[in-house]
């Protein structure tokens, strides 16, 4: 099976804390640095449970997207797409005790991906391909993701939507991005609880994941919904679970999705 994703490509900082931390005060933690980025996350998991495995976006040729790049690559992705000036994003993840996180993105040059820029040979023999909410929110980068999901659909392809963040869909507005799920029809749409509710309506598309954190997930199919425990797991942390989820789930089904999530809060940081 061929997976592409198309999105983002960054640094994470994930810093776990030791203890809550104060307000204008300090906490000792354990950090990991290095790649991430949903759609880099989606294609490194993807890569893990044997499925070819294609990242496409665009990075700054700077320090930071040479060094994302090559730990990307080293995972078994191909790393596909231009890169230009400008700097590559980094992402602050904060894991809290008991594994709840909180992120703050700064996403650099990766929502300047054009249309113009990509190669239709990227996407040659690509069974399905996953879109992050956030190349769904900016342009130019949502006309690449159209374009890209158009040529992916013309080889009978399958296309899945992580609708990523509640505050993004919100500040977008929920009507507008409706609309545009809807112009896209995608076959898979994975979302929070907090998403679909910012949605504000039915999400368009043939399956919805719904993501339930320690609960598992719960599919809907057709007006039918199928409930699924969550795979145990001593929790470190969540940050990248749901990206483990969505890789699992389009490469094998819902089964290996929860387990690839499991594997994912067992550890530190998002990537395998």
């Amino acid at each position: 099976m061929v997976l592409c994703s198309l999105g983002d490509l960054l640094l994470d900082v994930v810093v776990r804390l030791d203890e809550p931390l104060p307000r204008d005060g300090e906490a000792t933690a354990v950090t990991r640095v290095g790649a991430g980025g949903q759609a880099a996350n989606v294609a490194a998991w993807a890569a893990v449970v044997d499925a070819e495995a294609r990242f496409v976006g665009k990075r700054a040729e700077d320090a930071t997207g040479r060094l994302v790049a090559q730990e990307l690559g080293a995972r078994g992705v191909a790393v596909l797409g231009p890169v230009g000036e400008g700097r590559t994003g980094v992402v602050v993840s904060l894991a809290e005790p008991g594994g709840v996180r909180s992120l703050a993105s700064d996403r650099g040059v990766a929502p300047d991906l054009r249309a113009e820029e990509l190669e239709m040979a990227w996407f040659r023999g690509c069974d399905v391909l996953h879109l992050s909410g956030y190349s769904l929110f900016r342009s130019p980068i949502d006309h690449a993701g159209a374009k890209a999901a158009g040529a992916v659909r013309q080889q009978g392809g399958r296309i899945s939507v992580d609708l990523s963040a509640a505050e993004a869909i919100l500040a977008f507005g929920a009507e507008r991005f409706r609309n545009r799920l809807g112009q896209l029809q995608p076959d898979v749409v994975f979302a929070t609880e907090r998403e679909v509710d910012a949605l504000g309506g039915e999400v368009p598309a043939s399956v919805l994941v719904r993501k339930r954190g320690a609960e598992g997930i719960a599919v809907e199919t057709g007006g039918e919904t199928v409930d699924l425990a969550a795979t145990p797991a001593d929790v470190v942390d969540t940050t990248g679970a749901g990206d483990a989820l969505a890789a699992g789930f389009l490469v094998g089904g819902p089964e290996l999705g929860l387990a690839a999530a499991a594997r994912c809060v067992a550890k530190l940081g998002a990537m395998p």
